[in-house]
């Protein structure tokens, strides 16, 4: 894999970066990574993608990483040494929307598969469901959500075709690789059932309304009273996590108050599921990433590679939360390979052995054969 960096974030530059990386001989595609600084849009950027001689993918992020730096501006092109095969979802938040049938034109999901989606799409749950029920646990799987720090839906999936909102894109490859997952949030409340929610908007826990409960639990361990105006301040270090069987609970970000005490949520919260609110430190999320390369290199068992690349696929709310201490969470996990990623809104991974998640406030490594 050839890891190319602008600094820029000019349109001019990644179309420079793109096609060097092209010419690069055994280049078979491009996976693009930028930041929501660069102000990319689809009349600046489509006619760049629906012209590249190769398939290219990816999204915008509101961050990138390269090494141990995580840039606001810039952009990351990614030569790949394998021929990706691309399904592109749109209106992926409508209930209409036929998940199995953009997934059938993938007649081999491969070793690795990587997806991006709209981070703020409102059934990236489904899609996952979709993916685990069409390609199963055969091949692992790595990405995350795509958008802006704003939290106003726009076009953030890189694709083919141009730049789409309300979007994912599937890519199957054979590369080879192993995963690792891990959070270091702790439970801090007792369980609180999810009595009603519309996909990804938490309306009532216990049957009463769901910011009424949260600030309850969280307002004494914050030591402060949880302003409405400014929701997320507390809300990054206070979590929800979804308990699920056999496996560490899976973190849900709430990211807003809507009408009538509801809380807006990246990613799906079934009604009916029971929810704990999570607290970290920023010594356990940090031991929690330096983690998952272990955890990833284990997953390839006997056949770990000699040379490997490393893509690091991390929550932007783990870096609000940590502050100036987030490029500790880098080196963490240097190991001195290349590394590469983004800084998400929310992270898609599974270890090929247990049920594929989108996660929030998580940290996600993928160790890649080159």
């Amino acid at each position: 894999m050839l890891i190319s960096l602008d600094r820029t974030g000019t349109v001019e530059s990644l179309a420079a970066l793109m096609a060097d990386t092209t010419a690069h001989p055994g280049v078979a595609g491009l996976m693009v990574l930028a930041c929501d600084a660069n102000g990319f849009s689809p009349e600046k950027l489509d006619s760049l993608l629906q012209g590249s001689p190769l398939p290219v993918f990816g999204g915008i992020f509101p961050q990138i990483i390269h090494g141990c730096d995580h840039l606001e501006r810039g952009t990351l092109v990614i030569g790949l040494p394998v021929a990706p095969r691309l399904s592109v979802i749109t209106g992926l938040s409508y209930p209409e929307t036929d998940f199995d049938a953009g997934m059938s034109v993938i007649d081999d999901c491969g070793s690795t598969v990587f997806v991006f989606v709209d981070g703020l799409a409102r059934r990236i749950g489904a899609l996952t469901t979709a993916l685990f029920e069409n390609f199963g646990l055969l091949p692992n799987y790595v990405g995350g959500g795509a958008g802006s720090l704003s939290f106003v839906q726009k076009p953030c999936i890189i694709t083919p075709g141009g730049l789409l909102k309300d979007a994912a894109v599937i890519v199957s490859t054979d590369l080879h690789s192993g995963v690792g997952v891990a959070h270091g949030w702790k439970v801090v409340s007792d369980a609180l059932k999810v009595t009603a929610s519309d996909r990804n908007t938490i309306l009532t826990l216990n049957n009463r309304p769901a910011f009424d409960v949260y600030r309850e639990i969280v307002e004494p361990l914050a030591g402060h009273a949880c302003d409405p105006a400014d929701f997320f301040a507390t809300a990054k270090a206070f979590p929800f996590g979804i308990r699920r069987l056999d496996s560490e609970v899976v973190v849900r970000d709430p990211l807003m108050l809507a009408d009538r005490g509801a809380l807006v949520c990246v990613g799906e919260v079934p009604e009916g599921a029971f929810v704990h609110v999570l607290h970290g430190e920023a010594e356990s999320l940090l031991a929690a990433a330096a983690t998952t390369v272990e955890k990833a290199k284990a997953s390839f068992g006997s056949a770990r590679p000699e040379l490997a690349v490393r893509m690091f696929i991390d929550c932007i709310s783990r870096v609000l939360f940590i502050g100036d201490d987030f490029v500790h969470e880098l080196e963490a996990v240097d190991r001195g390979e290349p590394l590469f990623g983004a800084l998400t809104l929310g992270e898609i991974a599974n270890s090929g052995h247990e049920y594929l998640e989108f996660f929030n406030k998580t940290s996600v490594m993928a160790v890649i054969a080159r």
